[in-house]
């Protein structure tokens, strides 16, 4: 028996509405999400150290005042190979690395090769002025932040005794 066997939640097939319709309610989407963490990480006791389909590829967030921008690092992949999504507030970067050869003397590889998909909850975008540019293996997205949302920021001052 696997570890991974032993955790309840690892079956990720339920959908939103098969709990009574929770998309709305924060509350569920925390419960989702930290399912989804702990799922990840007894999951990848399964793996050896170091696989790099465990967060594959690596994004870098920066959530400005005025737009979210984020960046993802996929090296040895050209633009016609990535597919950027914006759809209900998720951010979906996904596509598919291939590596194609004829060495057929090769003994080992280590050359990762498959689908990839990463999905990122974003909120209160302007999605018809999303824009991506993809350049020497850099990703990059701009999300501009819709007039509501940087209205939402509100500093708070600290008071010290």
């Amino acid at each position: 028996m696997e570890l991974r066997d032993l955790v309840p939640w690892n079956n990720r097939s339920s959908n939103a509405t098969a709990h009574g319709g929770e998309s709305g309610n924060p509350f569920f989407a925390l419960h989702r999400e930290m399912n989804r963490l702990f799922e990840d990480t007894f999951r990848s006791l399964d793996r050896p150290f170091g696989s790099p389909s465990l967060g594959w590829p690596n994004i870098e967030i920066d959530d400005g005042d005025k737009e979210i921008r984020v960046m993802a690092e996929l090296p040895g992949l050209d633009q016609k190979d990535v597919n950027v999504e914006l759809a209900n507030g998720t951010l979906t970067i996904s596509g598919e690395k291939k590596s194609e050869t004829e060495d057929k003397g090769r003994l080992f590889s280590e050359r990762y090769y498959g689908r990839f998909e990463r999905r990122i909850a974003v909120d209160d975008v302007e999605q018809d002025k999303a824009a991506a540019s993809f350049k020497n293996g850099l990703l990059t997205i701009t999300l501009p932040k819709a007039l509501t949302a940087q209205q939402k920021a509100k500093r708070i001052a600290i008071n010290g005794k």
